[in-house]
């Protein structure tokens, strides 16, 4: 596979956001600052509500910020007053998918490249085809989507994401709905791709264990109004696969993280919030 671009520095500074500023005035983040480098492993956890699909779809170009600002490679791409723009310099990989049913599994993933001129079809379906054989996906390129499993879809849409050469990809808790012998499935391949050819990664997630794999860092999140409470740095060698879910760095790395959300949903709990994000 041809190397993938590099760039994709995401640096956010300052991001607030208020939903319904006229009236209930809900805060959902407050001077949210992080950087990430480029080509970093990032992964933010906190409890239910505290804002991390709001930052998520900030940074896609869905939502607007209140204050502060988005930047990727120093370029603006969020702040208040700034027209909303997704664009293909970064791609989202959603809970739920997004694949088009009615169309085959190659044409879901080599669409992309394709439409935006970047590759001729034969390039595009040459990689997609690559892509999806190191995945685990040999020889499933012409069905559709409703034929495979929770498990086959998800590794589907990563590829999708990734041959779009995007600068970060954005994954909102992609396996939440994956049994634990799939996701951890997945979260190798995941794993394999990222090792082939490093991106930025900026991936939501309530899994404690499931950050700590994967991620070079992890930022955990307050409650609502959600802010930074702390950022753990996983030092744990590269490549990983299982073996290493047992090894003492990662349970300590494991039992911080963990430390921290639970003091955080606790206050959440006596607050009487409710997941809005």
């Amino acid at each position: 596979m041809a190397a993938l671009s590099g760039g994709g520095s995401l640096s956010i500074r300052h991001a607030g956001k208020i939903y319904d500023p006229e009236g209930s005035n809900i805060v959902a983040l407050q001077d949210v600052s992080l950087e990430t480098a480029a080509g970093e492993f990032c992964v933010v956890v906190g409890p239910s509500g505290c804002g991390k699909t709001t930052l998520l779809n900030s940074i896609a170009g869905f939502d607007q910020l209140t204050s502060g600002e988005i930047r990727i490679d120093n370029e603006m791409i969020s702040s208040p007053g700034k027209q909303l723009q997704p664009g293909a310099d970064r791609m989202v990989v959603f809970q739920h998918g997004a694949l088009f049913p009615w169309k085959t599994v190659l044409w879901n993933v080599s669409c992309g490249p394709i439409r935006q001129g970047r590759l001729q079809r034969h390039e595009a379906e040459a990689q997609s085809r690559e892509l999806l054989a190191r995945v685990g996906l040999n020889g499933i390129e012409n069905q559709f989507p409703g034929s495979l499993s929770g498990g086959m879809k998800r590794r589907v849409e990563i590829v999708r994401a990734l041959i779009n050469n995007p600068k970060i990809l954005l994954l909102d808790e992609p396996f939440r709905a994956l049994d634990a012998l799939t996701k951890s499935v997945v979260q190798e391949f995941l794993l394999e791709l990222y090792d082939l050819a490093p991106k930025t990664v900026f991936f939501i997630t309530h899994d404690v264990e499931e950050a700590v794999f994967l991620a070079d860092k992890i930022v955990v999140m307050t409650t609502r109004p959600g802010r930074v409470l702390k950022t753990v740095v996983v030092d744990l060698p590269r490549p990983r696969d299982y073996h290493i879910l047992t090894s003492p760095r990662f349970l300590e790395i494991e039992r911080e993280v963990r430390a921290s959300i639970e003091a955080e949903a606790r206050k959440a709990f006596e607050a009487g919030e409710r997941e809005l994000a």
